[in-house]
Formats: C-alpha cells, sequence, structure tokens
C-alpha cells in the first residue's frame, strides 16, 4: 500500500468519526469555474471565504492595539505586523489546505485525534478565544454607536445583541452574497484609512526602518502591545474558520488534481485579502505615529482618538469633522463586519468538537449573550467609562494570543502529516519547520507575558 492509500485510508477514518460535512448548510453550495478557465475567472470564483477571514485581522481588536502602538512607539512596531501577517498566511493557507484535502474543518480534525474529555477541553479553550472576539467586536460597535449617534455605551452594548437579526438575514440571501458585502466593507475600511494616513503624511523614512525589527519591542510595554497586535493580527478561531469555508466551493473532490487546484486558489484568495488586512492594520499605526506620536495629550480611548481627528491642535492641519466622521463609520462597519465570522466558527467548534448542532439564531444569541454580559458589568462597575472598556478589549487581544499555540500546534501537525494529507499535500519541510518555529516562539513569549502580568498583580 503506498503512502496516497494510507492517507486516504485515514482521510476516510476521519470523515467517519464526523457528524457530517463541516457547515453543512453551505459545504459544496458555491460553484467554481472549470479547472481550464483562465486564472481571472477561476480566482474570481475561489474569492470570498479570504474576506470572511481578513475581517478577523481588522476588527476593533486590531484598532486599539495598532493604533495605541502608534501613538505610543511610533513606527516600531511595524516590524511585529509584518511577521504576524506573514505567520497569519502561512497559517491560513495550512488551514484551507486541511479542509480542502481532507474534507474536514480543524475542530473536527482534532477530535477525530482526542479523547472526549480533551476534545472538550479544547472545545471550551477555543469557545473562550471566540468569547475574547466577539467582546472585542461588541465594544467596538457599541463605542462607534456612541461617537455617531450619542448613545451611552450601556445602552450601544445591549443593541449589539440584536446583530443576529443582521446576520440570520445575509444568511437568507445566500453565501455567496454575504461574501460580496462582507467585500464591500473591507473596501470601505481600506478607503477611509488611505486616506486619512494620506492626510497625516508620514515620514516615510521612519515608517521603512519601523519594518526592521528591534530589541526594543522585547522591552515590558512593548512586550505587552506586541503580544496583543498578534493576538489580533493572527487569530486563532480563523484557522477553524478557513477549514470549514473553504469546503463551500464545489470543486472536484474526488481526485488529487481537483484538490491542488482548489487548493491553489484558495491560497491566493487568502493571500490577497490578508494582504489587505496587513495594510489595513499597517495604516492603522501610522495614523496613530503620524498624527499623535510623542504628543501629551491622552489618546488611549476611541473617543479621545475621534475628537483628536477633528481638533486642529492635535491633528493639525488635516483636522475636520469629516475625519472623526468616517473614523467611527469605519469601526462601526469593523465591528459588524466580524460579527458573521464569529458565530460560522462558534458553529464549526461546537459541531466539531462536541458533535453538538442547535439552530444559527440560538448559537448566535448565546454567543453574543455570552460576549455582552461580562461587558455590561464592566461598563456598570465603572461607571461608564469608555477607557475602562477599551482596557478589557486590549486585554481580550492579549487572551487570543495565549490562546493561539492550542489551535497551531494540531494544524501544523495535521498538514504535515504524509498519513493525513499524502505525499503532494503534506508541508514541505521549510514550511513544517516555519510552523513549528512560529509556535514555539510564540508558545515562549506567551509564557513571558504571562509571568510578567502575575508578576505585576503581585
Amino acid at each position: 500500500m503506498n503512502e496516497e492509500q494510507v492517507a486516504a485510508g485515514e482521510r476516510r477514518k476521519l470523515v467517519r468519526s464526523a457528524t457530517g460535512p463541516s457547515l453543512e448548510e453551505i459545504n459544496g453550495t458555491v460553484a467554481v469555474a472549470p479547472k481550464d478557465a483562465g486564472f481571472l475567472k477561476s480566482l474570481l470564483s475561489f474569492s470570498g471565504p479570504g474576506a470572511l477571514v481578513a475581517v478577523g485581522y481588522m476588527d476593533p481588536g486590531n484598532w486599539v492595539t495598532s493604533i495605541g502602538g502608534g501613538q505610543q512607539f511610533g513606527y516600531l512596531l511595524l516590524s511585529v505586523i509584518l511577521i504576524s501577517s506573514l505567520v497569519a498566511m502561512l497559517l491560513q493557507y495550512m488551514s484551507a489546505k486541511l479542509g480542502i484535502v481532507t474534507g474536514m474543518d480543524l475542530a473536527q480534525a482534532t477530535r477525530a485525534h482526542t479523547g472526549r474529555r480533551l476534545g472538550i477541553a479544547l472545545w471550551i479553550a477555543t469557545e473562550l478565544a471566540i468569547m475574547a472576539t466577539d467582546v472585542a467586536e461588541v465594544i467596538g460597535a457599541a463605542i462607534a454607536l456612541h461617537l455617531l449617534f450619542g448613545l451611552s455605551l450601556i445602552v450601544g452594548v445591549c443593541l449589539t445583541v440584536f446583530d443576529v437579526l443582521v446576520l440570520l438575514l445575509l444568511m437568507r440571501i445566500g453565501f455567496r452574497k454575504v461574501e460580496a458585502i462582507v467585500a464591500t466593507l473591507i473596501v470601505t475600511i481600506v478607503a477611509v484609512f488611505v486616506y486619512e494616513v494620506a492626510l497625516a503624511s508620514p515620514d516615510m523614512g521612519a515608517v521603512a526602518a519601523g519594518f526592521v525589527p528591534s530589541v526594543q519591542i522585547l522591552h515590558h510595554e512593548e512586550l505587552i502591545l506586541a503580544l496583543g497586535i498578534v493576538g489580533a493580527t493572527v487569530m486563532p478561531h480563523n484557522l477553524y474558520l478557513h477549514s470549514a469555508i473553504v469546503q463551500s466551493r464545489a470543486y472536484d473532490r474526488t481526485t488529487e488534481d481537483g484538490r491542488a487546484h482548489a487548493v491553489r486558489f484558495a491560497t491566493w484568495d487568502s493571500n490577497i485579502q490578508l494582504g489587505a488586512a496587513f495594510f489595513v492594520n499597517c495604516l492603522l499605526l501610522l495614523l496613530g505615529g503620524a498624527l499623535f506620536y510623542g504628543k501629551s495629550a491622552d489618546l488611549s480611548t476611541f473617543g479621545a482618538l475621534y475628537d483628536a481627528l477633528g481638533d486642529p491642535q492635535l491633528a493639525g492641519a488635516v483636522a475636520s469633522p469629516v475625519l472623526s466622521t468616517l473614523f467611527a463609520v469605519a469601526l462601526l462597519a469593523s465591528g459588524q463586519n466580524s460579527t458573521i465570522t464569529g458565530t460560522l466558527t462558534g458553529q464549526v467548534v461546537m459541531e466539531g468538537f462536541i458533535h453538538m448542532k442547535i439552530p444559527l439564531w440560538m448559537r448566535r444569541v448565546v454567543t453574543r449573550l455570552l460576549a455582552v454580559i461580562p461587558v455590561v458589568i464592566c461598563t456598570i462597575v465603572f461607571n461608564g467609562s469608555e477607557v475602562a472598556l477599551e482596557q478589557v478589549l486590549v486585554y481580550s487581544q492579549v487572551f487570543l494570543c495565549v490562546a493561539l499555540p492550542i489551535s497551531m500546534a494540531p494544524l501544523v501537525y495535521f498538514t504535515s502529516s504524509k498519513k493525513i494529507m499524502g505525499e503532494r499535500f503534506a508541508n514541505k519541510p521549510w514550511v513544517a519547520a516555519a510552523g513549528w518555529l512560529s509556535t514555539i516562539v510564540l508558545t515562549v513569549l506567551n509564557m513571558e507575558l504571562i509571568w510578567s502580568l502575575v508578576q505585576d498583580f503581585l
């Protein structure tokens, strides 16, 4: 029996252990161009999943960490955004490949190789990571509603519960249309920040120097923000999501060439969209650095930044009410965009790890309530303090970074295994080495972060 036959047998074993196809309601529902179609036509037919993944890399958690990094340390942390984005591209490539080649998402594959107790433990850890993501979305959307319409933060937080209705409506009009709406919102966010950064006129020489890593990043304050950026950029829930939604395409699942064709264009889609997310995160840090680095004013909250963008004394000649409003609109779009992916990921991990299926509306309500409750408590305890809420948001991103190795290690292991992936699709040695190196480095940095936080607490 050759390696490909062994791999095929292993894949059949994995599939039998699952309760059914990943995201069954959309699995294989989106038609793709024939294999002999041109590159652009094929790319367009496979484009979409990358956009849903990319929104997680430009959610409100990224905003507060990237803008805060620019305001506090100038362009120093641009190198962290670059490295994080490259790691994200590598991991999302592995995630898409796992889903396409095995026909299973990361949660299903992990559960097939673990016992019931470990599967439940991993499910809980992943659900907490999803909750941390949802906390960022709730806070970002609530602050945006406050800035745009003057609503109190407690009212804004409560209103975010009703975005479940938006998601259910979008799912009814078809998954391809959902992808198009998300892509449109991404373009809107990019356009807003290109305009704002262009007006800010950052020092391009200093920007270029910021992409070179510095040992200064390892200092405590810089490390906290750097890990927050990593946690906001390389997001564990996206590894589960991507391995599921790439299977929405009706590619040829019966032949190696068909799967290889799907892997190729899914990778192109992912890298293009993650390139856009990298660009947005750089723009966020450039905005904070160009306008506010070295300024004595407190710009630690979205509200303060919103006000500063309209204050000529802080933002200079570029300040205007239009600039502030565009910032708030982009923040609201970002929070709502990420809502879709959080719900889908919750469905993936629940079905994959514990084989439990519940209606989508119930999943959305439960997920959002679990995120809203702690935010409401914090809002009440701190008397609606935006500063306190954004501190919660920052630490939610740090938690995501801590949870990341739990998702990374199984992904790298599965996609490097010839028994599971086959000779043709298993990671090349250098790809596997890069994946394991990223996992080890992040784990070590996370341990350093936890130790630093414990020392500060004591």
